[in-house]
């Protein structure tokens, strides 16, 4: 079994079976026709629960078969420009490149004596993203899992920066459209059920400021403490941003924590035309960053950063075996000191590669040209009598739903778009997302793919239009 050790005696096998392996998920992206083959749960399930685990096949060859027909087949395909749903980007080569470094070294970045150069180019680019954003220079930050993680980390600072012992009176403010995750982090820190308090959006799905400072005066009028505001920058559903400037002032005015989720929105920060779509992000005291949504780089690859990076040290703790206290008077650079995980792979190396090779306009101009789609997508979708669209992008997602034009029952309209979705999934054809907008059923377009064209937005809308249109006559059908 030491055969399948890597070490220097493997390196001519691990050369053969890495080759092997990325040879067939080359052949599988340059034929892939379809983002999904449309296979069902219960046609892939059996074939799953029929491999025993205990009987190895002992030969990579016949586990990549194996693997064929249980993933690689039916896999979703994110670099598909039909791939329309979710915050997936398809992933640029070089951080890709750098992924089968990282997982071959396989350095954990929590100890400096576990990844030495790994330590230090996670650092680099902590300050290179804090001075995109603007935090100045007492700002830190460290490579989390996702937005979830880098939002509950956030979180968990302003608890503590807001030095109360009575978590009941702990009071976060975020939209009405903000990311679940700031609910699940309450939680999940031990404040009550009502601790997050949702601020209304305005037409463009913006939080309202003039709501948020009422909500503001509330609080301080019933003696509770208004431990933080989470603006967003490019919401999950609409990709809105929140007044940033303005939140700012307020968050100055009660002295609260400003918090900005920009998973999604981050790639604004190397546009080459729309970075001032963030101005304020530099006043916040906390960002999310989620650089595997729109830094086309492959999962996981996220940040939270701060603004002061005296307040990472209620994420500390020390430990004997791993970073004892007197490393820090030696200056040995522990990236758990400032991490909520412990053991963490060197996610950073994607991004690293990716700027050395590509540069930051380089990845600029892909978001650009996504947010562009968009556009081109809404004046689409504005302009066919066939469809509503919720709000014009300020991101590259677009919220819209079939409305037919001898239907008016909401209810049976909102079928007609899920069983639009369902058939167009099950199709293979093109994916898109759903969602909920007053209560009814959306669809949703999720932009990061440069690779699509507005042509393949205009057919989607065409198969959409089909399954909803074929749904409605059935149905029709039925209740004659």
């Amino acid at each position: 079994m030491r055969s399948h050790l890597l070490n220097d005696t493997t390196a001519e096998q691990y050369r053969r079976s890495v080759t092997d392996g990325v040879e067939r998920v080359a052949a599988k992206l340059a034929a892939t026709e379809r983002p999904f083959t449309g296979v069902t749960v219960d046609a892939l399930a059996p074939r799953i629960d029929e491999i025993d685990l205990d009987q190895p096949l002992h030969d990579t060859t016949a586990v990549l078969d194996e693997l064929e027909e249980v993933y690689l087949r039916d896999a979703i395909y994110f670099h598909h420009p039909r791939y329309l749903a979710h915050l997936n980007c398809p992933v640029v080569i070089p951080a890709v490149l750098g992924e089968a470094v990282l997982s071959a070294v396989n350095s954990s970045l929590d100890t400096w004596d576990q990844s030495a150069g790994g330590t230090l180019i996670e650092r680099k680019l902590i300050d290179w993203t804090t001075a995109r954003i603007g935090l100045g220079e007492n700002a830190d930050g460290v490579f989390t899992s996702g937005g979830t993680q880098s939002n509950l980390q956030a979180l968990l600072l302003a608890r503590e920066e807001a030095k109360t012992e009575d978590l009941a009176k702990l009071r976060i403010f975020a939209s009405e459209v903000s990311h679940f995750s700031v609910k699940k982090s309450a939680k999940l820190l031990g404040l009550g059920q009502d601790a997050v308090v949702s601020i209304p959006v305005d037409h463009d799905k913006r939080m309202q400021t003039v709501a948020l400072a009422r909500e503001l005066e509330r609080c301080a009028e019933d003696g509770l403490v208004p431990m933080a505001v989470v603006a967003t920058a490019g919401t999950t559903d609409f990709g809105s941003i929140d007044p940033l400037p303005e939140i700012a002032e307020l968050t100055a005015q009660y002295g609260t924590w400003m918090h900005v989720d920009a998973a999604y929105g981050c790639g604004l920060l190397a546009s080459l035309k729309h970075r001032d779509r963030l101005n304020g992000i530099e006043r916040a005291d906390s960002v999310t960053v989620d650089y595997h949504k729109s830094f086309f780089q492959p999962v996981s690859s996220s940040a939270v950063l701060v603004r002061d990076a005296a307040t990472l040290r209620h994420a500390t703790y020390h430990a004997e075996y791993l970073n004892p206290r007197r490393m820090v008077q030696e200056r040995i650079p522990n990236q758990v000191d400032k991490s909520l995980q412990t053991t963490r792979r060197f996610d950073a190396l994607k991004l690293w590669m990716t700027l050395r090779t590509m540069g930051a306009d380089g990845i600029g101009q892909l978001f650009d040209e996504v947010c562009a789609l968009a556009q081109e997508g809404w004046k689409l979708l504005a302009a066919d009598p066939r469809f509503d669209v919720v709000v014009e992008p300020s991101l590259s997602t677009l919220v819209f739903r079939y409305i037919p034009a001898n239907v008016t029952d909401p209810a049976e309209i909102d079928r007609a778009n899920l069983y639009a979705r369902k058939a167009l999934f099950a199709s293979g054809d093109a994916i898109v997302a759903g969602t909920k907008v007053g209560g009814r059923h959306y669809l949703k377009f999720t932009l990061l793919n440069p690779e699509t064209q507005a042509s393949d937005i205009a057919a989607v809308l065409d198969l959409i239009a089909g399954h909803a249109e074929q749904y409605l006559g059935e149905s029709l059908d039925r209740a004659s």
